[in-house]
């Protein structure tokens, strides 16, 4: 699934290659999990300049004037890159066709991909902006595992199973920690590391991505990942389930219960 850190990248790339772009037309491909009809959402979109494209926790919005389409990728959802001429790639779920010929897609085999007009705003903050205040009062009220805290899209919106795991073994602390019994430097250390590990993904994805919308990357992974043996520390990797999620972690990390 596309964490934060891809979805910040996506936004940036879609935004520098069709920002100001009139959508001559969205071809609707699959529409039972619209908000709206097929033919709503192009009387809504089409003819119109797409001003920004923008990362809110694991969604993104697409700004066409004074309207706005929420796209979450879901599990396996992607985008694909159309270029003009080209045939539409197998499992589209939406495919946007700009003034020029060149365009985008929403791609989804398991057809689970939702899109929605002029959603209403999130309750729960985004992870990076999130006040520490906020953060320390989520952890100390929860008597869950810290990694489901962090997961939890009611509470903070972006962390996935894959940075959780990231920024868990960052700041040392055990996925299998409650919550609330964490101390409270290390609830800020926490606080600090969601930033500075999806910030650093952030550039890092950037980087390798260029202007080209290449999908999810973990190469920079350091202990999710069923094929890495050991923490650049050396240390063992362990896994188990939590929450039904897979789970990388070391022995280096301190159980707080």
């Amino acid at each position: 699934m596309a964490e934060l850190p891809d979805l910040t990248v996506f936004a940036q790339i879609l935004s520098r290659r069709f920002r100001g772009k009139t959508l001559k037309e969205i071809d609707v491909k699959v529409a039972k999990k619209l908000n709206v009809s097929a033919a709503q959402l192009k009387a809504k979109l089409e003819k119109k300049k797409l001003s920004e494209v923008s990362r809110y926790g694991k969604t993104l919005h697409f700004h066409f004037g004074g309207e706005v389409l929420q796209v979450h990728l879901m599990l396996r959802g992607e985008l694909v890159a159309l270029e003009k001429g080209a045939e539409l790639p197998k499992y589209v779920i939406l495919a946007f066709h700009f003034s020029g010929g060149e365009g985008f897609a929403v791609v989804d085999m398991l057809r689970a991909a939702t899109s929605m007009l002029n959603p209403e705003p999130a309750k729960a903050p985004d992870a990076l902006e999130m006040e520490l205040d906020y953060f320390i009062g989520v952890l100390s009220k929860s008597r869950k595992m810290v990694k489901e805290v962090l997961m939890d899209q009611n509470k903070m919106r972006g962390i996935g199973n894959s940075y959780a795991d990231e920024i868990l073994w960052d700041t040392k602390i055990s996925p299998l920690s409650t919550a609330s019994a964490i101390p409270g430097p290390q609830v800020k250390k926490l606080y600090k590391g969601v930033r500075s590990v999806l910030g650093d993904a952030i550039k890092f994805i950037a980087k390798e991505n260029g202007d080209e919308l290449k999908g999810e990357l973990r190469d920079a992974m350091k202990v999710h990942g069923a094929k890495i043996g050991k923490s650049p520390t050396g240390a063992e990797i362990c896994s188990e389930k939590i929450a039904g999620r897979t789970t990388y972690y070391t022995m280096e990390q301190q159980l707080y219960s």
